[in-house]
């Protein structure tokens, strides 16, 4: 029960970790956001007359009007933020954004997925408009998505859509813009995180391309604070509390020291050290740990989101698991640990035996049983207590 409630507290702390990036990146927005914002959109009506009136007259081309036109929905993207998002970044109090990500896990501070809509600007009317309704910001929004149905081949379009639909809390829709968006996303660490963190909150966690994803942007920016916080969170998932603490230590640097965000995190990884610590205690008797790797002639049969399943059984490989964990095969080559505190309920413990059976086994229907078309390796007569074992998934159950 303990472990239970570390657990669950550590997810609720985890969730509030994930969102201190955008308060540690972010800026404040200035008091005047709303004047500039109007200035911005009068410029951008006057440009936007001045081009009509010269295509009108016949000295702008059709192909070049359109190409400025997109220039400027482009520059006005970059410029301008709804006043509503403004006044919610200028908000003067941390502790109220705090709460917000605690009871909000996940949700990300939004991006500046604006574009504009000419038809919409009556370059008559001389009015100006400093705020933007909801009904508007999402009329652009749609605008570009059918503008990206026509033109397909635009991945900074495709990047742009991604960060609308998540300040619009559509986040299965931004991972699906993202997706099309891979040959700029992938040159990006800050990109490759924000696609996973849409893929997790959309998906089933962080479990298959999330932690690709993720390890990728590692790679390219191993010190960058979102993809560490990620990470942190994809290996708290997956019970490594471990990994968690040491990618989450990485980030308390980069924090001012004492601020809410800082003391978040510490928290998040004060939690994961104590489940660490129950998990330990829980166990009481010998681990079994080593690395499951799949052969290579049978990549082709396995897709990253397959469940993957490592058990220990008593000698000869049969009745109830003696200890079981539960993964994805997008996370292979893993390494893993089996002992007591994974125990089925009603079941013997794995230090009753001497020495078990290991096996990892992929499989294809997600269930337990044992089925037909399921990947698998097994060695026997391992001893309790051994380490460092080589398990390579080589077998098709016929």
């Amino acid at each position: 029960m303990t472990t239970f409630i570390s657990l669950a507290t550590l997810m609720v702390v985890v969730a509030a970790a994930l969102l201190a990036v955008p308060l540690l990146r972010a800026p404040r927005v200035a008091a005047d956001t709303a004047d500039r914002n109007a200035t911005n959109l009068n410029i951008f009506r006057d440009q936007l007359a001045e081009l009509e009136h010269e295509h009108s007259e016949g000295s702008l081309t059709a192909a070049d009007f359109e190409q400025a036109r997109t220039e400027l929905q482009r520059r006005l993207l970059e410029d301008v933020k709804p006043a509503s998002i403004a006044s919610k970044e200028a908000a003067p109090s941390r502790k109220t954004a705090l709460i917000i990500m605690i009871l909000l896990p996940l949700v990300g501070l939004g991006g500046y997925g604006l574009l504009g809509n000419p038809r919409a600007l009556d370059p008559a009317n001389t009015q100006p408009q400093p705020r933007m309704s909801a009904d508007q910001i999402e009329g652009m929004v749609e605008k570009l998505a059918e503008r990206l149905k026509q033109n397909p081949d635009d991945p900074n379009g495709w990047v742009m859509l991604a960060r609308s639909y998540k300040m619009m809390g559509r986040y299965a829709e931004s991972a699906e813009a993202y997706g099309h968006a891979t040959a700029v996303v992938e040159k990006d660490a800050m990109l490759l995180a924000d696609y996973a963190e849409m893929l997790a909150i959309s998906g089933d966690g962080f479990k298959g391309k999330p932690t690709e994803l993720i390890n990728k942007a590692l790679k390219l920016a191993p010190e960058d604070p979102q993809t560490l916080l990620l990470a942190g969170a994809a290996a708290g998932e997956r019970r490594d509390f471990k990994a968690a603490v040491a990618y989450w230590e990485k980030v308390m640097p980069q924090l001012e020291p004492g601020s809410e965000e800082a003391e978040s995190l510490g928290a998040a990884i004060a939690q994961a050290k104590t489940v660490m610590q129950n998990s330990k205690s829980a166990a009481g008797g010998p681990r079994i740990s080593g690395e499951v790797t799949l052969h290579p002639s049978l990549a082709g049969k396995v897709k990253p989101d397959d469940v993957l399943f490592i058990f220990a059984r008593a000698e000869g490989g049969k009745g109830m698991p003696l200890a079981a964990i539960r993964q994805t095969a997008g996370q292979l080559p893993l390494r893993f640990s089996l002992d007591d505190s994974m125990s089925l309920a009603g079941g013997e413990k794995l230090s009753a035996h001497r020495s078990v059976t290991i096996e990892a086994r992929i499989a294809k229907s997600g269930m337990a049983q044992t089925a037909g078309g399921d990947l698998f390796g097994r060695q026997t007569s391992v001893k309790a207590g051994t380490s460092g074992i080589k398990l390579v998934i080589d077998q098709v159950v016929p």
